[in-house]
C-alpha cells in the first residue's frame, strides 16, 4: 500500500484550520431582567405584552448578540416557529438576517399567521397540519416583527431580525453566554423590549471568556 505524503499546501490549511478553532472566543454575563407580572411558575407559558406603545415578552428575558461586520450566509437559514396548543412555539425568536422562517400548524385546528410590521408584512393564508410545503417566510430586513393568528386573536408572536449569526436568549435569571466568537472589536447588545436595547463596546481576543454584565 502506497502512502502520499501531505502536500505544504494541505499542511498550512491544517495549521491554520486549528488556529481558528483554537481562536475562538467566549461571553458571559447577566442582564439585569425588568421585574416580571407573575409568580415564578413550574412551565409557565411566555406571553407577548404591550403597554403604552412599547412590545416585549413576559417573564422577561433578553437577546444578547454582538455587533459587528460579519460573512453573510452562503445559503439562507432555516428555523422554524411552530402553532402548538393555540401558542407559538417559540414565543420569541431571533434569527439573522436572510433566515427562512417556516410555521408548522401542530394543532387539530387551521391557523392564519400574519404581520403588518413595517419590517415584515405578510398574510400566509388558512392551513392545516398537513399543509406541504410547510408555509414560510424569508426574514432579509433587521428589525422586529410581530406575528399573530388571524383565527386565534389571543395568539402573540415576535421575531428578532439580526445583522449577525452571534446571539443568544437568555434564561429567566437573565443570565447569558456566547461562544465561538471571532477576534477583534465589536459591540455587545442587549434586546430587552421594543424600544429598550441596551450595549457595551468588547475587544475579543484568541482562546479566551470575557464577562460582561449589563446592570
Amino acid at each position: 500500500m502506497s502512502f502520499r505524503r501531505p502536500t505544504l499546501a494541505w499542511l498550512s490549511f491544517v495549521v491554520l484550520l486549528a488556529r481558528f478553532c483554537c481562536a475562538q472566543a467566549t461571553l458571559e454575563g447577566r442582564v439585569a431582567l425588568p421585574k416580571s407580572r407573575f409568580a415564578p411558575v413550574m412551565n409557565q407559558r411566555y406571553e407577548v405584552v404591550t403597554k403604552g406603545g412599547v412590545i416585549s415578552v413576559n417573564p422577561p428575558i433578553a437577546i444578547v448578540y454582538l455587533e459587528g461586520s460579519f460573512a453573510k450566509p452562503s445559503s439562507p437559514p432555516v428555523r422554524q416557529m411552530a402553532q402548538k396548543d393555540l401558542a407559538f412555539v417559540p414565543m420569541l425568536l431571533p434569527v439573522q438576517t436572510g433566515t427562512r422562517v417556516e410555521f408548522p400548524n401542530l394543532d387539530n385546528t387551521y391557523h392564519n399567521i400574519f404581520s403588518y410590521s413595517p419590517v415584515k408584512r405578510f398574510d400566509l393564508g388558512r392551513y392545516r397540519s398537513d399543509e406541504r410545503p410547510i408555509p414560510s417566510q424569508l426574514f432579509d430586513v433587521p428589525g422586529l416583527v410581530t406575528l399573530r393568528c388571524d383565527i386565534h386573536e389571543h395568539m402573540r408572536g415576535l421575531i428578532l431580525v439580526l445583522d449577525t449569526p452571534y446571539f443568544v436568549l437568555s434564561d429567566t435569571d437573565g443570565n447569558y453566554r456566547l461562544s465561538g466568537l471571532p477576534p477583534g472589536h465589536y459591540t455587545l447588545k442587549a434586546w430587552l423590549d421594543s424600544k429598550t436595547t441596551r450595549e457595551h463596546p468588547v475587544e475579543m481576543k484568541s482562546d479566551t471568556t470575557l464577562h460582561v454584565d449589563f446592570p
